[in-house]
């Protein structure tokens, strides 16, 4: 396995201007770096413009327990989601801390939607036991949060932020964080800071059916895995059942949010027969992973591509004001929400597993820290509970923030410029050929039926086995070529994340929550409680 992307004899464009780098520009990555000490020198680095994050399309909320909640019923609402194999501890702090965090937003100036009385608006959603989702301009939760947290970096001194620069590798040594190379204006940089917080988000482009945006590549994940960090539960992959079906599928697919589902609308398969409670008693709130294996049994006992979302049962004012971004894309695509059912199929959609962490963001390698969708807390175990995500962000993202304070403060006297130097033994040797950008494209599209076809929401032994075969293959083959621009650093990256799937899915020998793996599974896919 490579140790680093490229050979270490490149010529790097050294940087220590910074105390903290931050890999990612979401809300992960934009909230950590506003909760870091003043007097810390910040560099935010986004693979794109900072608009071009799943953060700021999610529509769904941000549940909190907040006030007189029942913090307790969050708690196993969490867990049952998690089929019991959520890190507990990691629970509570998210769902005891969540307070904290909606009212620092607050603070920032996010204005979270409210009823008649001045309330705030609680919508319900999956396997929730009661209306806890806050929402920000109806379903544009993400994109209200992602404005404020955006101009709060843009107007602090101490915070860089650049754009359109790919992180390549973390440098470490003796399991201690020193640096972060990147690619930036077809150059090399090297970023030697103190620490680094990994915000790079999800894996979604490693499926051919996808809500998330064309930068998830996995390349966080990756970079971590070559740095010997430690990876967890990457076996947990989260379908959401409802994306609107098309089929030009080309970078993601729109995401109908699971709110619409919490208002009552109700799924139907092509001859438009209601079928979830064939399934589970909780109907279309059943949790993710239930209602995307439902919705794929009846696409295929129909032989259909997709099956139908219903909310007739409410008039046109009503979804415009309460979705707004979903009626609007439904509308261009020639759908009216009041009239028409809304052709849907499940894709891929969150990683619950990723970058293995504590409850303060830290991992193995000393220094180096992950938050957000990359991180593994444990908090949402086999399947994530609707609208948790953006807690988590915020939650561990302050705690991250608050590790690095005390540890800055700690060692203040310390004079880091004399431990930083680039490992060049470990750079690659040998003859390396050139590869024309065919050969990555069909590299790219091959893993992405693969994955979709072996790694989605029904899984099978033996397919897994082969897909491993091809993987390591593969691998073998983009080692020997220079990997000389971003397609075919993000290809790499993209294969190295999926073989570490498909090993742990075959190494998992169970069958649990969006892991359903047939050779393994003691359950059909009718699930009554």
């Amino acid at each position: 396995m490579k140790r680093y992307l490229v050979d270490y004899n490149e010529e790097f464009v050294i940087n220590e201007n910074f105390d903290v780098a931050i890999i990612g520009a979401g809300i992960a990555g934009l909230y950590t770096a506003l909760m870091l000490p003043q007097d810390l020198k910040i560099v935010i680095l986004s693979k794109k413009d900072m608009h071009d994050c799943d953060s700021y399309l999610a529509q769904g909320g941000i549940a909190a327990s907040i006030k007189n909640d029942n913090r307790e019923l969050h708690v196993k609402d969490t867990i049952n989601a998690g089929c019991y194999v959520n890190n507990l501890d990691a629970v509570n702090v998210l769902i005891n801390e969540s307070q904290e965090a909606i009212d620092s937003l607050i603070e920032l100036g996010v204005d979270f939607d409210k009823d008649s009385l001045g309330n705030f608006y609680r919508s319900l959603e999956g396997n929730h036991s009661l209306p806890r989702i806050l929402h920000v301009n109806g379903d544009s939760t993400g994109k209200g949060i992602m404005d404020i947290l955006i101009k709060h970096v843009k107007d602090s001194s101490n915070i860089t932020v650049i754009t359109d620069i790919f992180a390549m590798d973390i440098v470490d040594s003796e399991e201690k964080y020193k640096g972060i190379t990147a690619y930036y204006n077809n150059k090399f940089l090297y970023f030697k800071t103190k620490f680094c917080v990994m915000a790079s988000g999800g894996i979604g482009q490693l499926f051919s059916k996808t809500t998330n945006v064309d930068v998830l590549t996995g390349d966080g994940i990756a970079m971590a895995f070559r740095a010997g960090v430690n990876l967890d539960n990457m076996e947990y992959i989260q379908f959401h059942p409802t994306a609107f079906y098309s089929k030009d599928v080309k970078d993601k697919l729109f995401l109908i949010s699971e709110a619409v589902r919490g208002e009552g609308a109700v799924l139907r398969n092509i001859n438009e027969e209601r079928f979830m409670g064939e399934y589970d008693n909780r109907m279309e709130l059943a949790p993710r992973d239930i209602v995307a294996r439902a919705i794929k049994d009846q696409m295929d006992k129909t032989k259909s591509d997709y099956v139908y979302l219903d909310v007739t049962m409410y008039d046109k004012d009503f979804l415009k004001n309460r979705f707004n971004t979903i009626y609007s894309e439904c509308k261009s695509k020639g759908i009216e929400m009041n009239k028409d059912y809304i052709p849907v199929t499940p894709a891929e959609h969150y990683f619950m597993g990723g970058i293995k962490v504590d409850l303060y963001g830290r991992t193995n390698i000393e220094g180096f820290y992950a938050v957000g969708e990359c991180a593994c807390t444990g908090v949402h175990g086999a399947n994530r509970l609707a609208s948790n995500s953006l807690m988590e962000a915020l939650v561990f993202g302050k705690r991250a923030a608050e590790d690095i304070s005390c540890k800055m403060n700690y060692d203040k006297d310390l004079n880091y410029k004399d431990i930083y130097e680039i490992d060049r033994k470990s750079s690659l040797n040998g003859l390396k050929t050139e590869c024309v950008d065919n050969d990555f494209f069909l590299l790219r599209e091959n893993l992405k039926n693969l994955m979709e076809d072996t790694a989605g929401i029904i899984r099978s032994v033996d397919k897994l086995k082969k897909v491993s075969n091809y993987i390591n293959d593969a691998l073998c083959k983009i080692e020997n070529y220079n990997l000389s621009d971003i397609y075919s650093m993000e290809v790499y990256n993209m294969y190295q994340v999926s073989g570490v799937i498909i090993t742990s899915i075959l190494n998992s020998k169970a069958s649990i929550g969006s892991n359903y793996v047939e050779e393994y599974s003691e359950r059909s896919l009718v699930q009554q409680i």
